[in-house]
Formats: structure tokens, C-alpha cells, sequence
């Protein structure tokens, strides 16, 4: 372990530091698992799971026990039943940076501890404003940009949780369409951890000028991580998934995006391009990027989407 950063924020590891604090932490994935695990283009491997993911899901054991004996305390202290408090574990960062694999594997990983508890794992995604609202208001060049967001529904989905709520639905979002699918929900009964995944979950702002939220998502987010990454790889990373989607789900005549289907490698990558540099790179500048701060623990990537350092929040 190194000494603190300079504003003492945080404690900087290297990935080797890291991985010896995995400790006995066994290994509960196969590579039959980590196939299903995988996003596009993302080369996760055991070994990334053993020196990365095992340390920090033993991190997070020990953060969800610790905080559940302190819900625990409280309710003796106020003389009323034992209540079931969700634990929420937040993963923000930029697009194509890698949090759908993270996510998936912190929930495979967290549900196989001896305690085997419950973990749900949602996405911001269902809280996006469906594409008729967004045309009108002219935000559909800015999806994924706070504005274009249900701020007060997303806000009101997490606080449910936390309250302990018997059940709470989600809006279904398809990435085939690019479009919230209409009467499609899907419920989260009172899980022990749940994992919330998404762009703008750390952000203070709900993209309205002038206006300030009084709460935020991040205010019931107990352990937050960002994913961070140059930006050059992530420029690359986004170019690579456009071109495997184009020769995929792109190819679907019910796919949002059929028409980039039929592009030549030059046009899609130039398209890719132009896409990144006019929508998600100006995303991550404005909104997404100033939020890294606030993470309890930021996991830093580098080539072929492997962590090389870490940097852990002090208490």
C-alpha cells in the first residue's frame, strides 16, 4: 500500500498491492461463468477476477456485514423489529468503459459468499425518458446526459429501496429498440445488496440550469465505485463495440440502429468516431468525469480493460 494522495483522500494501491488483499478469499467463478459474464470486446479473465474482483468483493462483505449490525443497533436502540435495509453498491463511469462487466461479476461473486445472499442488480437505463419525450423536447442527441433522464422517478426508485419497500418496480429499457418498452416493469423485492449501474448516478445536478436537486441518487448509495480509464482507450473501446454491433445486432431488421448495419468499416468507424467525439466525450467532460472524486473506490484501467491501480477512500 502507498501513502495517501495529496488532499489524503484516498489510499493508492498497485494491482499487486491489491491482490494480496484477497487474502482466502476462494474462487467461485469457472470460465464457463466468466463466458456469460463478458461484455462485447471485454477480455476478462480469472486472473483479473482472482487480483481484482476477489479483494473487493471481500472489501464488500465486510462494508455489507458492518453496516447491517449498524441498522441493527439503531432498531434496538429505537425498540422496534429488526428491519431489512438494502445494501446499494453504486458503479459509475464512462460509456464503453466497462461497468455492465463489473456489475455482473460483483453480483455473481457477492451472491456465492457462504451467507449466499440475495443481490439484484439494476441499470439507469430504465429511467431514461422514452424517445417520444425526448423529441420533443429536442434532447435525443443528448441520451444518456442528465437531462434525459426521469430524475424524479430514478430519485424515488433508490429511496424505496433504501426504506426497506416489499416491492419496487423498475421500467424495462431495450438496448435492440433504444427505447423504454411500454407496460414492461420489473420488480425488486428487498434484496440484501443491490448494484445500480449507470452514468449519472454520482452526479449532483439534474441538467436543468438553475435548478438543484435537494436530494440525490448518491445520498443512498453506500459504496460507490468509478471505473476510470484515458481517454483515448475509451475512444477505442467505443469504436471497437460500434464495429462488433454493426456486424451483429445491427444486422437486425427490428434493431434502433439497423441502418448502421450496412456501413463499410471506413464509414463505421468514422461514424463511431464522430459519435464519441460529438455526444459521450462531451457527456464525460461535463457531467460524468467531475463525479470520479466522490467514489468510495476508483478501479483504473488500462489496455485491454485490465485495472492497473486502485485508489480506496479513507473513512
Amino acid at each position: 500500500m502507498t501513502e495517501p494522495d495529496a488532499g489524503g483522500r484516498y489510499l493508492h494501491f498497485s494491482r499487486e498491492e491489491w491482490s494480496r488483499l484477497r487474502a482466502a478469499t476462494p474462487l467461485t467463478l469457472d470460465e464457463d461463468d466468466l463466458e456469460q459474464l463478458r461484455g462485447i470486446n471485454d477480455a476478462l479473465s480469472l486472473v483479473e477476477v482472482q487480483e481484482i474482483y476477489l479483494p473487493l468483493s471481500r472489501l464488500l462483505n465486510l462494508y455489507v456485514a458492518a453496516t447491517q449490525g449498524l441498522y441493527r443497533a439503531t432498531d434496538v436502540f429505537l425498540g422496534k423489529p429488526a428491519s431489512k435495509v438494502p445494501y446499494v453498491i453504486g458503479i459509475a463511469g464512462s460509456v464503453a468503459v466497462g461497468k455492465s462487466t463489473t456489475a455482473r461479476v460483483l453480483q455473481a461473486l457477492l451472491s456465492r459468499w457462504p451467507n449466499t445472499p440475495q443481490v439484484e442488480l439494476v441499470t439507469t437505463d430504465g429511467f431514461l425518458l422514452p424517445n417520444r419525450e425526448l423529441e420533443a423536447r429536442g434532447f435525443m442527441e443528448r441520451k444518456g446526459f442528465p437531462e434525459s433522464y426521469d430524475q424524479r422517478t430514478l430519485l424515488k426508485f433508490v429511496l424505496d429501496v433504501k426504506s426497506g419497500d416489499p416491492e419496487v418496480s423498475v421500467p424495462s429499457y431495450s438496448h435492440l429498440r433504444y427505447d423504454i418498452v411500454p407496460d414492461e416493469r420489473r420488480v425488486v423485492r428487498q434484496p440484501d445488496i443491490m448494484i445500480f449501474e449507470g452514468l449519472n448516478i454520482l452526479q449532483t445536478s439534474d441538467g436543468v440550469p438553475g435548478r438543484e436537486p435537494r436530494m440525490f441518487v448518491s445520498d443512498f448509495i453506500d459504496f460507490s465505485i468509478y471505473l476510470d480509464a484515458d481517454e483515448a482507450l475509451l475512444e477505442t473501446w467505443y469504436v471497437e463495440r460500434f464495429l462488433t454491433l454493426r456486424d451483429t445486432v445491427f444486422q437486425r431488421q427490428d434493431s434502433y440502429f439497423r441502418g448502421y448495419g450496412q456501413l463499410s468499416d471506413a464509414e463505421a468507424q468514422t461514424t463511431a468516431e464522430s459519435l464519441w467525439r460529438g455526444i459521450n466525450l462531451p457527456n464525460l467532460h461535463e457531467n460524468i468525469l467531475p463525479t470520479r472524486q466522490r467514489a468510495h473506490l476508483i478501479l483504473e484501467k488500462g489496455a485491454e480493460h485490465f485495472v492497473e491501480r486502485i485508489r480506496l477512500q479513507k473513512l
